[in-house]
């Protein structure tokens, strides 16, 4: 499919796809947000192992385009970030694991989708920022996802402040996976996603989405949850072949793919 604002490309199991609006600095206007939901979903039903989220230009994101809040219902607004949630449930919704790339300033919503990714890597130059603390419009959406991320009093003073943090600070505040000079972040971020989609694809996809149903719950829950889920995946025909494999000391050979159990 050809897509208006976003390039998909794939080598090998791995699917990139990018944000190409350098000219708008990637902001994530609804006609984006709505081909990006539709990527995402596309390349959840594909056979990629890995997807890496990332950006041309001089901004990974500028967020939100001020343009479709202005003068907007409250109808229009309250649809505008009701997509947005959308396309940010589809990223953790994906039964691949996604990386985002970050090479530049990731800001407001476009902070947002790089937390809501299950990882990321930036170049030590990029920055992050939730700055509606110190404008007219806090950002209460971001927020949620960089709270995941950081932390109570982190995310706050990033949202209060509105300043932002270098890359560096992101990857020690847990914001970022790790931080990398700009000329080996390619190299970076296809080394972590190459990691981590290796092994049994539905056992990855069953763990992603396991990880986000447990992660908010209290201990006890989790710990039922995650016991349930875990001995139901012990069935699988792809875990008995990782455990034989163990114990015969060969190369496990897995074949099942998450559409086999619907994740």
């Amino acid at each position: 499919m050809n897509y208006q604002h976003l390039l998909l490309t794939s080598e090998g199991a791995i699917t990139t796809i990018t944000l190409n609006r350098p000219e708008k600095r990637n902001a994530l206007a609804m006609n984006v947000m709505l081909e990006l939901t539709q990527a995402l979903r596309a390349v959840a039903q594909s056979d990629a192992l890995g997807v890496i989220l990332a950006a041309n230009g001089p901004v990974f994101s500028a967020g939100h385009n001020f343009g479709d809040m202005a003068g907007a219902t409250l109808a229009q607004a309250h649809e505008l970030f009701n997509v947005c949630t959308e396309m940010m449930d589809a990223v953790q919704a994906m039964p691949q694991p996604v990386i985002a790339r970050v090479h530049a300033l990731a800001t407001a919503a476009g902070c947002q989708l790089v937390a809501t990714c299950d990882l990321a890597v930036a170049a030590d130059s990029a920055t992050f920022a939730i700055p509606g603390g110190k404008a007219g419009l806090f950002c209460h959406t971001p927020l949620v996802a960089v709270a995941r991320n950081v932390g109570r009093k982190r995310a706050l003073e990033m949202a209060l402040t509105g300043d932002p943090i270098d890359a560096a600070t992101a990857a020690q505040w847990g914001l970022i996976n790790k931080a990398v000079p700009a000329d080996q972040l390619d190299a970076a971020t296809l080394d972590l996603i190459n990691r981590a989609s290796r092994g049994s694809a539905l056992s990855k996809a069953m763990g992603k989405q396991g990880f986000y149903q447990q992660v908010d719950m209290a201990q006890d829950q989790a710990y039922r949850f995650a016991a349930e889920l875990m001995a139901s995946a012990a069935m699988t025909p792809d875990a008995q072949e990782g455990i034989q494999a163990f114990l015969e000391k060969r190369h496990a050979q897995y074949t099942q793919r998450p559409s086999s159990t619907g994740s």
